[in-house]
């Protein structure tokens, strides 16, 4: 029996990079998946590849609409819905000086006001049992230079994870929040068959661990916050980044 046997998820940015790992993970440990992406060509082949127990569909994270259609199809294909991975994002970088209030605001609504809606949409198809990671990084736990938006996003999350925790806990459904550091992924130009050793003078390469993660590193870590084992962890922070946020200096 798979740690997730008998369960079904719902995985947002799926298609590729670290959803892709989840979606590939939570399929190898028993449960029936429904995913979303905005790129339906790469979603669709992946869904073909995986086979019965995965659905795919069209999924704008910012869209309300999507996800009450997200949700339905879960729960109208496999019966039920008992885990969120609230995975999607977007990465834009650039100064507070130059980047523009459009941009700024795109970066909230998918990474921020995305994983809200996430959270309140599939909550209402969720008994006790259920759980909710959402995804966040180390740039929600520090600041950086160059990506304001961004890291502002990612420490909306861990105010939208703690207060779901309050909120949801007494109907038995834990939210909590994974915090990556650098993963090799498309979004990071890091090729995730092949993430290290860095090269000399790489930031990375001066981690305790010194090397970019990989997808499948960061989806056990899901794996063990949908699953059973987790079941005493609730509005918590989980960091999977190498030994980057140890140290003062980072």
């Amino acid at each position: 029996m798979g740690r997730l046997a008998g369960k079904v998820a719902l995985i947002t940015g799926g298609a590729r990079g670290m959803g892709a790992a989840h979606v590939r993970t939570f399929l190898r440990e028993g449960a029936e998946v429904v995913f979303g992406d905005v790129l339906e060509p790469e979603g669709r082949a992946l869904a073909a590849e995986l086979g019965q127990r995965c659905r795919f569909v069209p999924h704008d994270v910012t869209d309300e609409d999507r996800w009450i259609a997200a949700v339905r199809t879960a729960t109208s294909a496999f019966g039920r819905l008992d885990v969120l991975v609230n995975n999607a994002g977007v990465l834009r970088a650039g100064s507070i000086e130059e980047m523009t209030v459009a941009d700024f605001r795109a970066v909230l609504e998918v990474n921020a006001v995305g994983q809200w809606l996430g959270v309140k949409h599939a909550s209402r198809a969720m008994g006790p049992g259920g759980s909710i990671v959402n995804v966040s990084s180390v740039a929600g736990l520090v600041g950086g230079a160059g990506v304001s938006a961004y890291s502002a996003s990612k420490f909306a999350v861990r105010g939208i994870t703690r207060s779901a925790a309050l909120e949801l806990g007494p109907r038995g459904i834990r939210v909590n929040s994974v915090h990556p550091g650098g993963v090799a992924t498309a979004m990071t130009g890091r090729d995730p068959d092949a993430p290290g050793p860095e090269r000399a003078g790489s930031p990375l390469a001066a981690l305790p661990i010194a090397r970019a993660g990989a997808p499948a590193e960061v989806a056990e870590l899901v794996l063990f916050l949908a699953a059973e084992e987790s079941g005493y962890c609730t509005g918590a922070e989980f960091v999977v980044d190498g030994g980057m946020t140890a140290g003062a200096g980072f």
